[in-house]
């Protein structure tokens, strides 16, 4: 697994000292972004959060799920999070080892002690004295917290925990793109009251299921103020795959005032789906791939927006228009650049893939973030995108109408196109109807129909 590896130069080494508030670390920043533009020691946060225990509950199931592996789970994980300022709140993000389940821990303002935040994106390894420092945090211990674009630090009045950058795998960039891109069809499907979440939530299996009950996508359904399971996806079901992937929801539910589930229309196949508890000043969301052996990173959303031109040229007008807002509006953006509504979301999409934008299902509204990687890094390793660069640069596919031929190999694949969506002979469209984004033949005469070109021949 690839990782971006970023060089940090400090002005001065962190250090903790006594202050007229208490003992007060500074962790001195590297280089970074602010509305102001490049800054070489931006400040990003410093403050007391409103609610330390359920903060750091919610610290703790973010940095649970970076920790975890749901699918093969003897390998290693990761532990690296995220953390991004948006000038009123902090968001806190991870992935699963196996990038099936993404979490976030939105704290809003009022959970900030009423402070404003800087703007800036930083990742941490959580490592066990951190987890321990979290774990001993009680509702009367003053918790402060000061974060830098470049490193996250916990003080307790026991003292500092200090915890430094680490890479990022390559496998996280793309699943925060895929996510944002299956979140922001999701409409919300069910809210359920503190009670009522609690006893959804832990009558839910801690471990993977066996035999014929694991078998099949999993549903429920609201009715009566709870969650029923449905063996069949009725209007307004939620597909609930691996549901002991819910597990770190745990952590919070102390605190909880309400859980509110979102996903798309269901159609019959496993989907995608996200749960939000609802803490005070908080909210803490997991995300779940359709499967349990499904990582978001191989989903194929952002495929149809990474293989045209006009989405590159776009996403470099809309990235001047962000201006670090913790909620972007794709109609607003489209009146602010001359683009339709759809260009506006492709590009979002492609901005996406370098880390850039997110998407809140509370807000149903993008955000943004920068993570620090290169622009094209995720589009140069994503399998299908190359080998469909690779087709079209070798001039394998040809037109015929609304069908063309697609040469791989020794064999010939006939795609077709029906209204906007295209289908094709080969065997990832026999497995998986597009659910999962076009195949590599597919994307290779959506290119050549919009005229790409690929620049320099194979990239």
């Amino acid at each position: 697994m690839t990782r971006s590896v970023q060089a940090l130069a400090y002005a001065r080494p962190s250090s903790l000292e006594s202050s007229q508030v208490g003992p007060s670390l500074g962790l001195e920043t590297s280089g970074g972004l602010t509305p102001r533009g490049a800054e070489a020691h931006p400040r990003f946060f410093a403050g007391f959060l409103s609610d330390p225990r359920t903060a750091a509950r919610g610290l703790l199931a973010v940095a649970d799920v970076a920790a975890a592996r749901y699918y093969q789970r003897t390998l290693p994980a990761s532990l690296d999070p995220v953390v991004t300022g948006n000038g009123d709140r902090l968001r806190f993000e991870s992935f699963s080892g196996c990038c099936g389940v993404y979490a976030r821990l939105d704290v809003l303002q009022e959970g900030l002690d009423g402070r404003e935040t800087g703007h800036g994106t930083t990742n941490v390894d959580v490592n066990p004295p951190l987890r321990e420092a979290l774990s001993r945090i009680t509702a009367d211990d003053p918790l402060h917290l000061r974060v830098g674009p470049e490193e996250m630090a916990v003080t307790t009045l026991e003292g500092p925990v200090v915890e430094k950058k680490v890479p990022l795998p390559d496998r996280w960039l793309r699943g925060f793109a895929e996510a944002q891109v299956a979140s922001a069809g999701f409409d919300l499907r069910a809210e359920l009251t503190a009670a009522q979440a609690v006893a959804f939530l832990r009558s839910l299996p801690r471990s993977p299921s066996s035999g014929r009950a694991a078998l099949g996508a999993r549903w429920v359904l609201a009715s009566g103020g709870s969650l029923r399971p449905t063996t069949r996806p009725a209007p307004g079901a939620v597909c609930l795959p691996g549901p002991e992937r819910l597990v770190a929801l745990q952590r919070v539910l102390r605190d909880a005032t309400a859980l509110r589930v979102y996903g798309p229309v269901a159609d019959g196949a496993a989907a995608a789906s996200a749960w939000e508890v609802v803490l005070p000043g908080m909210r803490l969301t997991l995300t779940l791939s359709p499967d349990s052996s499904r990582g978001f990173s191989g989903e194929g959303g952002v495929l149809e927006a990474l293989a045209t031109d006009d989405a590159a040229a776009d996403a470099e007008l809309v990235s001047m228009l962000l201006a670090w807002e913790p909620r972007i509006e794709p109609a607003s953006l489209a009146e602010q650049s001359g683009l339709g509504v759809e260009r506006v979301r492709a590009a979002l999409t492609r901005l996406g893939t370098a880390g850039r934008v997110g998407y809140d299902l509370a807000d149903a509204a993008y955000f943004h973030r920068e993570l620090p990687y290169d622009a094209d890094r995720a589009e140069r390793h994503n399998p299908r995108l190359v080998a469909a660069r690779r087709l079209v640069g070798e001039g394998a596919v040809s037109l015929d109408g609304a069908r063309a031929t697609v040469a791989s190999g020794d064999r010939r694949y006939q795609v077709r196109e029906t209204g906007s969506a295209l289908t094709c002979t080969c065997q990832w469209w026999a497995d998986y109807r597009g659910r999962r984004g076009p195949c590599k033949h597919a994307l290779a005469v959506r290119m050549v129909r919009r005229g790409a070109t690929v620049a320099g021949g194979v990239r």
